[in-house]
């Protein structure tokens, strides 16, 4: 119940948000609950591919890159949106969330348990709340995290690094 009166707050005060700033980085992330778990049914129902967890702290030189370069893009807005549920975890932050395996934890312990020992890392979960890629430390371009986002979606991540994919795709120019 609780959840879902978040939620309805959330939604109703979006409007508000986004008109302020569009094309902001936080456009780019979903509404976060703190239930990882119910994330990933939102994701299942909502027919995305997998979880996008972006663990991030102030100060960050990499995270102000992304945030300033990379996230607030429209084109990398719309194809995370479209395919990925994206929550941001600040490691030092002492906001409740509640893990895959329904433990309440603050996101300063959960990124503990998750082993993030630097900023940014990009930890994709499949739909069961398993990791299946993790990249530490900025992507340079939005084109590079497009081609990221392509390599989880594809499953190419089952067969070879991302580096490995990376280099036998030339990223696009002009995005």
């Amino acid at each position: 119940m609780v959840r879902h009166f978040l939620r309805l707050l959330l939604v109703t005060l979006l409007p508000v948000t986004c008109a302020a700033a569009p094309d902001s980085h936080s456009s780019l992330f979903s509404l976060n609950t703190g239930d990882l778990k119910a994330e990933l049914a939102d994701a299942r129902a909502g027919g995305k591919r997998a979880l996008m967890l972006f663990f991030e702290q102030e100060g960050c030189p990499g995270c102000r890159h992304m945030k300033q370069h990379v996230f607030n893009r429209k084109e990398v807005q719309d194809y995370y949106r479209n395919n990925f549920v994206s929550l941001p975890v600040d490691i030092h932050g002492s906001v409740p969330l509640r893990d895959f395996a329904g433990r309440d934890l603050t996101e300063k312990t959960y990124a503990q348990a998750m082993k993030v020992r630097g900023t940014p890392t990009f930890v994709f979960t499949d739909l069961t709340g398993a990791e299946i890629v993790r990249i530490v430390g900025p992507l340079e371009t939005p084109q590079e995290f497009l081609l990221l986002g392509e390599f989880v979606t594809s499953g190419a991540y089952k067969s070879r690094s991302f580096a490995q994919y990376k280099a036998a795709k030339p990223l696009q120019k002009g995005i």
